[in-house]
């Protein structure tokens, strides 16, 4: 990236997942699994799930408010509010403009953005763009997620792996040489069936026979997903550091996509970072896709692990297949937790 122009970084972070939890133990009694089975294959222990009453936009107004607060930005302030999801309330209209409308967010555009578990990293790179030119001057970008409507909870396999939740950053200008640093987006189509629903849209519309076949719930192949995220987590964060005219020397804190505990330990290692150096909260939410990061760094800051002139680097893959990383040079406005 240039080191030309405005620096953009968040000066805002709120988050939300909802109240009810879904145990390992719990899904014993719902499947053919073990608590030992699914904490040693993926590191999880617990996710959080919604009632069946609420909708990833519900998720969504509650963590920007969050976020907004945090930033001292009214909501009257935004320019534009991007929200990255794979599970939106309905086709159309867009969760973003739900979102806008409930914020009350009267001078904003509003759009959805799909990559996926990479959307989070994905809406904070397209967000920063339009500061950077000089079009905009607040950004909300949300990662919001109910992947517990899409789950097959009879397939022991995926049932396990996902949870609700959402995250909530404000991007605006911040002083010079601080904020986004270096980023690195990515994409192979090739691999998306490895990772989908299959039916309910324009291939495939919901007919009697789809419901009835399940294809509506998601789809994953398991051992490719695995494959293609072990080599590309870390490759995107080298990339993304060497935008920024670093390596992994300069990493002080890396945000991982939460999926599984064993990817995060692979891209710890190709980044030769010590484990306490890597956040890690898959076994509190387990798969949350493009609320995780958002999850994960909020967590960081409160417990003190993202200080004043901090890299942080957040890295992800997720259906398409994308991947994506960006750099981050923490200022201390930036990290206030209210």
């Amino acid at each position: 990236m240039s080191e030309q122009g405005v620096s953009v970084g968040i000066i805002g972070i709120g988050t939300y997942v909802p109240d009810r939890i879904l145990t390992n133990h719990d899904l014993e009694n719902m499947v053919d699994t073990s608590d030992n089975w699914i904490v040693e294959r993926t590191g999880i222990k617990k996710r959080h799930i919604v009632e069946p009453e609420v909708a990833t936009s519900d998720l969504a107004v509650y963590a920007a408010q969050k976020a907004l607060v945090n930033a001292h930005v009214s909501a009257d302030e935004l320019d534009l509010i991007i929200v990255a999801t794979a599970t939106p309330d309905m086709f159309f209209p867009s969760v973003a403009c739900l979102v806008q409308d409930r914020l009350q967010a009267v001078n904003a555009a509003a759009f959805d953005l799909a990559a996926g578990c990479t959307g989070f990293v994905y809406g904070v790179a397209t967000g920063s763009q339009f500061i950077k030119s000089g079009l905009y001057k607040k950004v909300l970008v949300i990662g919001a997620e109910t992947l517990s409507k899409i789950v097959d909870w009879t397939d022991r396999n995926t049932c396990v792996l996902f949870g609700d939740g959402a995250g909530a950053v404000v991007l605006s200008e911040v002083r010079s040489g601080y904020g986004i640093l270096g980023i690195d987006l990515g994409a192979d189509g090739s691999g998306g069936d490895h990772l989908k629903v299959p039916a309910g849209g324009s291939r495939i519309p919901a007919t009697e026979q789809t419901v009835a076949g399940r294809l509506h719930y998601l789809s994953m192949n398991g051992n490719e997903v695995f494959k293609f995220a072990i080599k590309v987590m870390g490759e995107a964060a080298v990339k993304a550091l060497d935008n920024a005219g670093m390596d992994y020397h300069s990493i002080d804190c890396l945000i991982p996509h939460q999926a599984n505990i064993r990817i995060i330990q692979s891209a710890a290692k190709r980044l030769k970072l010590p484990m306490d150096k890597v956040m890690v909260n898959v076994d509190k939410y387990g798969n949350t896709s493009a609320a995780s990061i958002p999850l994960a760094l909020e967590e960081a800051l409160e417990k003190g692990r993202i200080q004043h002139n901090d890299i942080v680097v957040l890295v992800g893959f997720g259906a398409g297949l994308t991947w994506g990383s960006c750099v981050i040079k923490w200022c201390k406005e930036e990290n206030t937790i209210v």
